[in-house]
């Protein structure tokens, strides 16, 4: 870390489902550069351990767990890792996921339904639940200098979704079974955001549209087939790269958004303006 980094997450406690590469590893880096202990999920070692080794590289702080959202203990123990190892738990993102699409509805695969269901929507209510039982046993956040206590008005921890910008935003033909996995992930933070703010726990999501992530890639698609395909299909002209998503967490999770609750901003490129 040089010394121009920013710090606004020194001290904190940051945890990323679905870090392994593309937009969770991008917010990973991007907490740990602004100062935060970052716990690095998801299901496969290999991945979230070569995050891991991106962060320290650059003099940050991590740790990676195992774990699959869509199983509850899973999540728990995820949780209670972080807190063993760093203490406490101030921000958590929700930003494992997975895509299925190509077909109507009529003709969707029930284990496609039903994969999209486990890990888009119950995969973010249980890290939720078990996020939320951890922040309720906490004090205040931690202060610039690692300590905590009441009185810093930055509330028990702060939460950020990842949901996308088809569902509840806009819709394409033949990914009935996404859009509808991550409408739901918008309308549950909405939902958990007005349960939880009265206990000091904010709650928001992010959609992004096509961004620097396989999953905006169509099958055999190259990055720059897709580059080309953007310059038509985004009023922007472009992906959305890793670190502009990663931006908008960031500003969410921060102090600068104590008054942002139960929000979903979109990052898109104007894609559903």
């Amino acid at each position: 870390m040089t010394s121009t980094t920013r710090t606004r997450f020194a001290g904190r406690t940051a945890l990323v489902t679905g870090a392994g590469s593309g937009l969770g590893r991008g917010i990973a880096l991007a907490f740990a550069a602004e100062g935060a202990r970052v716990v690095v999920a998801g299901r496969t070692a290999a991945p979230i351990e070569e995050t891991v080794a991106l962060i320290e590289a650059a003099g940050g702080t991590a740790a990676a767990f195992t774990a699959d959202v869509s199983r509850e203990g899973e999540v728990t123990a995820l949780v209670e890792y972080a807190v063993e190892r760093f203490g406490r738990l101030d921000v958590a993102v929700n930003n494992a996921g997975v895509f299925r699409g190509g077909a109507p509805v009529a003709d969707l695969p029930a284990e496609d339904w039903q994969t999209l269901l486990d890990i888009n929507v119950t995969g973010v209510l249980n890290a939720l639940r078990a996020e939320i039982r951890q922040m309720r046993r906490q004090g205040d956040g931690a202060g610039p200098d690692g300590g905590t206590g009441s009185g810093t008005g930055r509330g028990r921890g702060v939460i950020v979704n990842i949901a996308s910008n088809l569902g509840a935003h806009t819709r394409i033909p033949n990914v009935t079974g996404y859009l509808t996995s991550k409408a739901a992930v918008s309308a549950l933070t909405r939902g958990a955001a007005l349960d939880h703010i009265s206990e000091g726990i904010r709650i928001n999501a992010v959609s992004p549209g096509p961004s620097e992530s396989a999953m905006s890639l169509r099958p055999g698609e190259t990055d720059a087939e897709r580059a080309l395909r953007m310059k038509s299909d985004s009023p922007l002209g472009r992906i959305s790269t890793a670190a502009e998503v990663a931006a908008a967490v960031l500003y969410l999770a921060s102090d600068d958004a104590a008054s942002v609750v139960g929000t979903d901003l979109v990052i898109d490129g104007g894609a559903s303006a």
